[in-house]
């Protein structure tokens, strides 16, 4: 190896240490025994079962996953239409202000959707009598709001790259336009649809800011219980949660290259 391909080889190893090993950590001290997160005190399970009988994190878990499954189904419903939209209709009236929107959510900081979301349900309340109460329904509308335009720009970007003669010869041979759409435009986007709604799952599980304002009494997502409680300090419990968390998703990462890897075999 040369002298400038050991340099970036350390450098590498360097970044990736400085983002894995405090992971790591985290990992083996949710087995620390101990009440205080940095004295080790021994091996022990007693956090993961005072995780399991903490009722506040665990309906915070199934709360964050109802509205993550809901949100990016939704968002993969609307963002595909809007996709759809902007890459078959030509241009339209209107087209570049629906760009525009479509775009200005992937650049938005999330603490000014928040607030501009909240002063929305506020005054849909004072309006219209809905949302009486802000909580699981207005944070999936929330998120939902946001996460469309990530499918969009995903599902519109395989579009662009799609064969339209494909549609073009199955109306040629007398197929409805809704027909053409789910036998010929459905599966050929999917993969990108799936992305789209795996973005959408993880931007939904993973959001704190937006939730914060548009929350309610009584609908305490999942991240937002962890800040909540490492502001006070880290707990063991927390690097407990928090180890769950890597393991589910390394395991989807895992399984995801092996459906992959068997796919291209």
């Amino acid at each position: 190896m040369t002298r400038r391909s050991r340099g970036l080889l350390t450098v590498l190893v360097f970044v990736y240490a400085f983002l894995y090993v405090p992971i790591i950590s985290v990992m083996v001290y949710s087995f620390n025994d101990s009440r205080l997160v940095t004295l080790w005190g021994g091996w022990s399970l007693r956090w993961y079962r005072s995780l399991l009988e903490n009722n506040a994190i665990l309906d915070a878990a199934i709360l964050s996953l109802q509205i993550a499954v809901v949100s990016a189904t939704l968002a993969v419903i609307f963002g595909t239409l809007v996709a759809m939209a902007l890459n078959r209709l030509g241009r339209f009236k209107g087209r570049t202000l629906l760009a525009g929107m479509v775009t200005a959510p992937l650049v938005m900081p999330e603490i000014i959707t928040g607030i501009s979301l909240l002063f929305l349900f506020i005054s849909l309340s004072e309006w219209i009598g809905w949302p009486g109460v802000r909580g699981a329904t207005t944070i999936t509308v929330a998120h939902v709001t946001f996460s469309m335009a990530y499918v969009a720009v995903v599902v519109r970007s395989r579009l662009s790259g799609m064969d339209q003669s494909l549609e073009e010869a199955a109306m040629d041979l007398g197929g409805r336009p809704l027909t053409v759409f789910f036998d010929i435009t459905v599966p050929a986007i999917m993969p990108a649809m799936v992305a789209g709604w795996l973005l959408s799952f993880t931007l939904s599980l993973d959001d704190v800011v937006i939730a914060s304002f548009v929350s309610g009494p009584g609908a305490t997502t999942l991240p937002m219980l962890i800040f909540s409680k490492v502001r006070l300090g880290v707990t063991p419990d927390i690097n407990a949660l928090a180890t769950i968390i890597i393991l589910f998703v390394a395991a989807g990462v895992v399984a995801a290259a092996l459906l992959n890897r068997r796919r291209v075999a």
